[in-house]
């Protein structure tokens, strides 16, 4: 989820907020600011800004670090120091940081038992380094603001980053959803940790992958600590308790003088796929994958925290550098504005008038900036402006990010005191997309653009980056809340399954109206040997074509299809994504979209005999239950059954629940132990295909 790594650049930013120098705002320097520079200008290494945007508060009373109150509030990092940060949770609401480009995080502490639905720190940096030290997220957390199964955690290295990204001196307890979830390193980047320390983290404390990540001086263990955490205790461990240590592919990770203790959890040190790890020095306890060679480690840990990792937030937020400032309360603009930024249209000698637009993503108001005046022809409407200017200046403070800017004329127009070029970002994404959601149901959707699309928070919508966007076309997933995107260019295709609205604009509309309902083609080529075949879709599947097929043994079961091909083929449509190949008897050609997938990375090549079922929906209340196969089992939509993230397959060991819905799984083999807790009934069918 080959890398060049890149330094910052050293070489002073043409925008005088992001290196927070002091500078006039009749600033001669006519440098443009590149397009995303303004087109986003959250720039938190630019104090001010950044402060005005996140919700800081002021700084503590001895003046050692600012405030910023933990409100719903999505903030974007790039290219920046972040420092000297008490973030307060106690709110009981969320707060995301997206690092989108090189940035280093350093003296920063979360107080408070977090409660909101997403990871703190979401990383999609796609080249150079982030840092980050002297953090403390040691609070703990509970699911109190999302229905996801695992709950929030604290770092998520997303699938499409592409940095090398650092943990120095940081701490992270009692997270239910992975401490620090960077085991997308397999696809790009490398993640190191130096002298860290977890405790009590549901699914895992350090998860990694790549032979390029290390771990050196760092603690991890599970006890019974209570984080006043809210979860139904399945298979005898809460999520508070996981993996100290999780490796996936393809493994052989440097794990040096690190001390891990699984507790009562399974595994100290777990590999997934056996990914092979081989830690030196250092000491663990508890069982690990077969693949672990801990032969070079004692059996004593030592679970002290490491030295230098802070204990508390505000020892976090004030423990200090000293080589950049910290970030001040937000300055005044000359009409006693607290809004952060200026935007001038500067019309002195032209010789006609100039019209201008821009919108916002917060707030925007009339300034005397540059000793401008406020021209009562000008129009505010909450976060829009427009106006004219001749031969004199308009003048603005505004919060956020400029999301259109349309200049008709010869006027000079600047951004905190840097001419800018308009033309570059003339209805730059002028089109908005709103996807709204609703608490009956989830609802996917999926659309594709002729131009360029990117999140939004239009209308309150939430920035999620499980939200995927590849070259133009967009999957998400919404249920009580709205997504948003803002584009340029035509929507193409809109598929939508499930009870949630689309509106364009601001104008609802009707998802029929746009492309095919099913707009992506699978095809099943066979090679002359009979072949069996199960495939998955996250979406909706059919039979391309009108006429149904000859061959009776051709099924569709929600968004599974199964079918058997020879020297022929079979064509279906689908909304989504592709997600499972099964096969059994050989290796027919699949396409989508006319181009050959790698039928490695989608699931188990061979299709598995067996089926056991746990039916609730019968039941008054939650079961749970576990198995072990002594041979393969995967999940299943065997019977329609539930595909449930929060159950967990590993190695040959399930452990999960059921409300008012199925769970199946395939296996081969035999089921070697098991056990439910609740009143769900248990069916097993051998040979469940050929029924």
């Amino acid at each position: 989820m080959a890398r060049e790594s890149s330094k910052l650049d050293d070489g002073e930013s043409p925008n005088p907020a992001v290196d927070g120098a002091e500078r006039s705002r009749t600033s001669s320097n006519t440098k443009l600011l590149d397009r995303r520079s303004y087109l986003t200008l959250t720039g938190a290494g630019t104090a001010g800004l950044f402060a005005a945007a996140s919700g800081v508060v002021g700084a503590s009373e001895h003046g050692e670090y600012d405030v910023i109150e933990a409100s719903g509030q999505t903030v974007t990092l790039e290219d920046e120091t972040f420092e000297n940060k008490l973030i307060d949770v106690t709110t009981g609401d969320g707060i995301t940081f997206m690092i989108d480009g090189p940035t280093k995080i350093r003296n920063v502490g979360f107080k408070g038992l977090y409660q909101g639905g997403s990871f703190l720190f979401s990383i999609t940096a796609d080249s150079g380094t982030v840092e980050f030290e002297n953090v403390y997220m040691g609070d703990g957390a509970n699911k109190t603001g999302t229905d996801f199964t695992h709950g929030p955690g604290a770092v998520f290295y997303h699938r499409d980053a592409n940095c090398d990204v650092v943990f120095r001196h940081c701490q992270v307890q009692g997270f239910p959803n992975n401490a620090w979830y960077c085991s997308n390193t397999t696809y790009g980047g490398t993640a190191r940790w130096e002298e860290c320390f977890g405790k009590n983290n549901g699914v895992t404390t350090f998860r990694c992958s790549d032979p390029g990540d290390e771990l050196v001086g760092c603690v991890a263990y599970n006890d019974d600590t209570d984080y006043s955490t809210d979860y139904a205790d399945w298979g005898g461990y809460g999520e508070t308790a996981g993996r100290p240590l999780w490796v996936w592919d393809p493994g052989n990770p440097t794990v040096k003088n690190c001390h891990f203790d699984a507790g009562d959890y399974p595994r100290a040190i777990a590999s997934y796929n056996d990914a092979p790890v081989t830690p030196d020095g250092g000491a663990v306890r508890g069982g690990v994958s077969s693949s672990v060679d801990t032969s070079n480690m004692g059996n004593d840990p030592t679970l002290e925290i490491p030295d230098g990792v802070p204990t508390s937030a505000e020892e976090a937020a004030s423990g200090g550098s000293s080589e950049s400032p910290s970030s001040s309360d937000p300055e005044e603009g000359s009409d006693g504005s607290s809004l952060l930024n200026t935007i001038v249209f500067d019309g002195n000698g032209t010789a006609e008038t100039t019209s201008y637009e821009f919108v916002v993503s917060d707030a925007v108001e009339p300034s005397t900036d540059e000793n401008a005046t406020i021209d009562e022809a000008a129009t505010v409407d909450g976060t829009r402006a427009s106006g004219t200017v001749a031969d004199y200046l308009d003048a603005f403070r505004f919060d956020g990010q400029i999301e259109r800017l349309s200049v008709d004329g010869n006027a000079t127009v600047r951004v905190n005191g840097v001419e800018i070029d308009p033309a570059d970002i003339d209805d730059v994404l002028q089109n908005v997309v709103l996807i709204d959601g609703s608490d009956e149901d989830a609802t996917r959707y999926e659309f594709t653009v002729t131009g360029d699309v990117e999140r939004s928070s239009y209308d309150g919508a939430s920035i999620d980056d499980e939200d995927a966007i590849e070259d133009g076309t967009v999957y998400g997933t919404v249920a009580d809340w709205k997504d948003a995107f803002r584009y340029s260019g035509e929507i193409v295709e809109l598929t939508v399954d499930g009870p949630g609205t689309v509106s364009v604009n601001g104008e609802r509309v009707d998802p029929s109206d746009f492309g095919a309902d099913l707009p992506h083609v699978l095809e099943v080529q066979g090679t002359g040997t009979p072949v069996a075949f199960e495939i998955t879709v996250d979406g909706e599947i059919e039979l391309a074509g009108e006429e149904p097929p000859e061959d009776e043994a051709t099924t569709i079961s929600g968004s599974t299809a199964q079918s058997t091909v020879t020297d022929d083929s079979l064509r279906f449509n689908f909304s989504g994504v592709l997600t499972d190949v099964s096969l059994t008897g050989g290796t027919p050609k699949i396409t989508v979209d006319g181009e050959e997938i790698d039928l490695e990375e989608y699931g188990d090549p061979e299709l598995l005999p067996h089926a056991i079922v746990f039916d609730g929906t019968e039941t008054a209340e939650p079961s749970t239950y576990s198995f072990r196969v002594d041979g393969t089992v995967m999940k299943a939509q065997y019977r329609d059954a539930s595909i449930d993230d929060g159950d967990v397959v590993e190695d040959t060991t399930v452990r999960g629940g059921v409300g008012d819905w199925l769970d199946a799984y395939w296996f081969d083999g035999d089921i070697v132990d098991g056990q439910i807790l609740g009143d769900a009934t248990v069916d097993i069918q051998y040979n469940a295909r050929e029924q």
